[in-house]
């Protein structure tokens, strides 16, 4: 029993060091690794070098799928150039497979040595996530050998040898245990690495092997599948491609099974190299005979897989759950919600002025009830971002989250602005069929154009970063207040020379140049951090020569 106790932690080893390592990795690369595969579309051979590239570091073809699913879905690349990647990543999982099949047993300790030292002194920083893929790293390859040691016991055992006598040699069984073991692990490489091991140890047949491996490959298409099942048409696309070259390619190796296996003991000699070999045998060849088919796939595919004819109010939905296991992509999709967001508020903010001039009562509350959407995606992507775990995201990363979060933030507090500021209008010039004087029209009309060029501004700013434009949005939080401050004097001026017009509308005009100031506070609020970050901003706005003379006549408290 001890010995079976053994297997099943170092099998639990080997699944939770392949997931460390994808991980850190995804933690440390995730945008390098992004911009690879975004920069690699223009040729079928690029795209294949780029998947076998990025996979190779990262250890997953389901992960790679994802990253370059999210691509599809935001159209930025073809579907043909999308499926030649994937064909280059499940070559990158298998070379990882070969690799370690070489005797690295002198390098477990040294990794994990060095990856905890790393992460213990560092552990917020890059070097810190880079020890944890060491540790990772080790703790795989300590697994394989723990695997070896605990099998020893039970290949001498006789009732194990007896039921392995007895297992059925029914290949069709065996592609289907891989392909479940590869789901429930989340790992084809760890079901590859743990079949050549159980096969070298005589505790799994080699025939046996060979269909757990086509099972394994199979079993990492269906798990892409699984990941995306309520992703966008788009973006399923490609793991239903890559899933079609998995069967095709099974159907066709099953009958040559005997073949291949007889001469693979011809040329290899020993039955751990014989099983990861074929695991990389099986991809290339995969590679080779549908690289040039990934065209007419991808066409298949857009007729098959079509996207449901769009209503008014159906979208894109950019809170992917599949991407939160990859924290830079989680951040990117955040962003794409927030800039929504953001354009909801526009239309409400542009809705004021026909409302004001019109007197539309029916478009008022239309755009009332878009605060309640406004809300909703507040919500929305506030949960959304409490998922990504904040220890998983670099420094930059980590300030990108607070920035998300302040914005939607802001526009939420300027739709609930935005809403009180329509109901006034309503009760206070639409019912009493008041009007503003044109003095007081022209200058309210004019801070509501400064206003949505201030948010078309600060968007850019959220979206870009660039400093120039944060200070450009900081300028115009102090030329508001000096407009605030002089329409409103301008209107105190009028109502000393009796404008009727003005003294009917006057609390409502304040009010309304005071809310939209306070609207434009909550836009220029984007600046600050990207200004904060370039270290461009002062401790006060107080100037020291104003303080001093204050500072002398205040007397010491007693």
């Amino acid at each position: 029993m001890i010995h079976l106790l053994n297997l099943l932690a170092a099998i639990a080893l080997l699944v939770w060091g392949t997931q460390i390592v994808r991980t850190g990795i995804l933690r440390v690369f995730g945008e390098s690794l992004r911009h690879v595969l975004a920069m690699s579309m223009g040729s079928r051979v690029k795209a294949v070098a780029a998947g076998l590239a990025v996979t190779s570091v990262v250890q997953s073809s389901t992960a790679t799928c994802l990253i370059v699913s999210s691509f599809l879905g935001r159209n930025l690349v073809p579907l043909s150039a999308a499926l030649a990647v994937m064909l280059g990543a499940d070559m990158g999982t298998s070379l990882m497979a070969v690799l370690f099949s070489f005797d690295l047993s002198w390098l477990s300790p040294f990794l994990i040595f060095v990856g905890v030292v790393m992460f213990i002194t560092r552990e917020k920083t890059t070097a810190g996530r880079l020890g944890r893929v060491a540790i990772g790293l080790g703790l795989i390859l300590m697994s394989l050998q723990l695997i070896g040691a605990a099998t020893r016991p039970l290949t001498e055992s006789p009732p194990v040898r007896a039921l392995l006598v007895a297992l059925p040699n029914e290949v069709l069984l065996d592609i289907l245990v891989g392909a479940a073991f590869t789901v429930m692990s989340y790992s084809s490489l760890a079901i590859v690495l743990l079949t050549a091991t159980l096969a070298a140890a005589a505790i799994v047949p080699a025939s046996v092997a060979l269909g757990l491996v086509l099972g394994a490959n199979l079993g990492s298409g269906l798990l892409a599948v699984i990941t995306t099942a309520k992703a966008p048409v788009a973006e399923r696309r490609l793991p239903m491609g890559n899933l079609w070259f998995k069967i095709v390619g099974c159907l066709m190796a099953i009958p040559m099974l005997p073949w291949v296996h007889t001469q693979l003991q011809q040329w290899l000699g020993t039955v751990h190299q014989q099983v990861v070999v074929f695991h990389l045998a099986f991809n290339v060849v995969l590679a080779l005979l549908f690289v040039g088919i990934t065209g007419p796939l991808a066409r298949a595919l857009e007729r098959w897989m079509q996207a449901p004819s769009s209503t008014g109010s159906t979208r894109p939905k950019h809170l992917d759950p599949s991407a939160l296991a990859t924290p830079s992509l989680a951040i990117s999709c955040a962003a794409r919600e927030a800039l929504h967001q953001a354009d909801v508020v526009e239309t409400m903010l542009r809705g004021i002025h026909p409302v004001i001039r019109d007197n539309d009562s029916a478009l008022a509350e239309r755009l009332r009830q878009m605060d309640d959407l406004v809300d909703a995606l507040y919500t929305e992507i506030k949960l959304y971002l409490t998922q990504v775990s904040r220890e998983a995201l670099s420094e930059r990363e980590g300030r990108r989250w607070a920035d998300i979060m302040s914005f939607t933030i802001n526009m939420e507090q300027i739709g609930d602005i935005i809403e009180r500021v329509l109901q006034d209008i309503e009760d206070k010039k639409i019912r009493p069929a008041r009007r503003f004087s044109d003095a007081g029209m022209a200058e309210i009309f004019h801070l509501h154009e400064r206003l949505i060029a201030n948010l078309r501004l600060g968007m850019s700013v959220f979206l870009d970063g660039h400093v120039r434009d944060a200070s450009r949005l900081l300028e115009e939080k102090a030329r508001f207040r000096d407009l605030e401050h002089e329409y409103a004097a301008s209107h105190i001026a009028r109502l000393q020379v009796q404008t009727a017009q003005s003294i009917e509308t006057s609390s409502l005009h304040l009010d309304l140049i005071s809310d939209l100031k306070r609207i434009n506070s909550h836009i220029c609020s984007i600046a600050y951090p990207i200004l904060e970050s370039a270290g461009a901003l002062t401790p006060t706005r107080i100037r020291h020569s104003a303080l001093t003379p204050l500072s002398d006549n205040v007397e010491a408290p007693r």
